[in-house]
C-alpha cells in the first residue's frame, strides 16, 4: 500500500463485498452492519459504553451556579469565560472531523463509533454554550468567542491539531489519517485538562458545582474517545505494516511531547492568577496523562513514571474512571508493549 495515496471515499453499499469488513481502511465491506458479525467484536462493547454515557446539557439545572456567579472574584469570572470558550473552540473541530474520517473507514462498526463520537462532541459544544447562556448575555459570549479565535497563544495551541486535521481534509491518505488520529488523542486526552482542573478547583471550594458536574460528563466522554482512537491507531498500524515505521512511532512521541508543552504553556497563562493551583504540579500532571496516552498506544512512557501528582482531582473524577479496560488489541508488533489492566487504562 502507498501510504500517501488518496483513500477512496467508501460507497454506501457494495453488495458484492462481505458484511464483515476485511480492513478498517482499504478493505472490502458491503456497508451493512451486523454487530453480531464484526471483525473486532470488542468494538460492540465500546459502542455500548459510549451509548450508556448519553446525556444532555439541559438535564443539569444551573440555578445554583447562576446564584454563585456574582460571588466569584473578577479573576475567576474572567478565567471561567476564557476557558469555556476556548474549550468550545477545540470541540468545534471534532464534530466535522470525526464525520469526515467515517467517510473513508471501510469497517461499518468503526463508522458507527465515529458517528457517535461526532454526535457527543456536538453535545459538548452545546454544553459550553448552555453554561454561557446561563451566566452572561449574548454580547459577552460573542466577544469571548472572538477572543478565543484571535488569542495568539490559543492559535499556537490549536495549530498543532489544525495542521493535521487540515492535511487529512486536503489529502485523505493513510499517512494523514494516522497523524490525524495521534492529534485527536492530543486534543481529547491531553488538551482540555488545564480547563478541567480549573473547574474542579472551583468545585473543591464548593463553587459552580453544576458546571463541574457538566465538565465531569464531558471528561468521561473524552477519555473514551481517546481510548477508542488509540485502539484505532494500533489496529491501523498492524493491518497496514507500511505505516508501522520508526519514523511514525517517533512522530507519536514528538507530537505528544509538543502537545504537553503547549498545554503547560497555556496553563501558565490561563491559571497563573488562580490561588491554590500549583503550575509545576499541573505540569507533572500533564506528563502523567501523556504517559497514559502512550501506554494506551502500546508504547513506553516518555516522562518519568509517577503517580497522579494532583490527587485532589480524584474527588471529582471517581465516576469518570475509564471502564473500557480490556485490551482487545491482540496482535503484537515489534514496537508495541502489550497493554494490561495494570499499565494502561486508569485515567485519573
Amino acid at each position: 500500500m502507498n501510504i500517501h495515496a488518496p483513500l477512496d471515499k467508501i460507497k454506501l453499499l457494495n453488495p458484492a463485498h462481505p458484511n464483515k469488513s476485511t480492513g478498517i481502511i482499504n478493505g472490502k465491506s458491503s456497508g451493512l452492519l451486523n454487530w453480531n458479525d464484526i471483525a473486532y467484536p470488542q468494538m460492540y462493547e465500546l459502542y455500548q459504553t459510549l451509548l450508556s454515557n448519553f446525556w444532555k446539557a439541559q438535564e443539569i439545572n444551573m440555578q445554583d451556579d447562576i446564584k454563585q456567579w456574582d460571588f466569584l472574584t473578577e479573576t475567576e469570572r474572567d478565567v471561567f469565560l476564557r476557558i469555556n470558550t476556548q474549550l468550545a473552540s477545540l470541540d468545534s473541530l471534532q464534530t466535522p472531523t470525526m464525520s469526515q474520517v467515517a467517510d473513508y473507514v471501510t469497517d461499518s462498526s468503526f463508522k458507527a463509533i465515529f458517528s457517535v463520537i461526532s454526535q457527543q462532541e456536538a453535545v459538548h459544544n452545546e454544553s459550553y454554550s448552555y453554561i454561557l447562556s446561563s451566566l452572561v448575555p449574548l454580547s459577552e459570549q460573542n466577544a469571548r468567542f472572538d477572543d478565543a479565535k484571535n488569542d495568539p497563544v490559543v492559535q499556537k495551541r490549536n495549530g498543532l491539531i489544525l495542521e493535521a486535521y487540515e492535511a487529512f481534509r486536503e489529502q485523505p491518505s493513510a499517512q494523514n489519517l494516522f497523524k490525524l488520529g495521534v492529534n485527536s488523542i492530543n486534543l481529547e486526552g491531553i488538551y482540555f485538562y488545564a480547563g478541567f482542573a480549573f473547574f474542579y478547583h472551583l468545585a473543591r471550594q464548593q463553587k459552580m458545582l453544576k458546571t463541574s458536574t457538566m465538565i465531569s460528563y464531558i471528561q468521561r466522554d473524552e477519555m473514551q474517545h481517546a481510548f477508542f482512537i488509540s485502539q484505532f491507531i494500533r489496529i491501523l498500524l498492524t493491518e497496514n505494516p507500511e505505516l508501522n515505521t520508526d519514523e511514525n512511532i517517533q512522530y507519536i512521541y514528538n507530537t505528544v511531547g509538543e502537545a504537553v508543552e503547549l498545554e503547560k504553556e497555556w496553563a501558565g497563562i490561563i491559571l497563573k492568577d488562580i490561588p491554590g493551583i500549583d503550575l509545576e504540579e499541573f505540569g507533572f500532571y500533564v506528563e502523567y496523562l501523556a504517559n497514559k496516552r502512550l501506554r494506551q498506544l502500546g508504547l513506553r512512557n516518555f516522562y518519568e513514571e509517577r503517580e497522579n501528582p494532583m490527587p485532589w482531582i480524584h474527588v471529582f473524577s471517581d465516576e469518570m474512571i475509564n471502564e473500557t479496560k480490556s485490551d482487545f488489541f491482540e496482535q503484537k508488533s515489534r514496537t508495541y508493549t502489550k497493554v494490561t489492566q495494570t499499565n494502561g487504562f486508569d485515567e485519573l
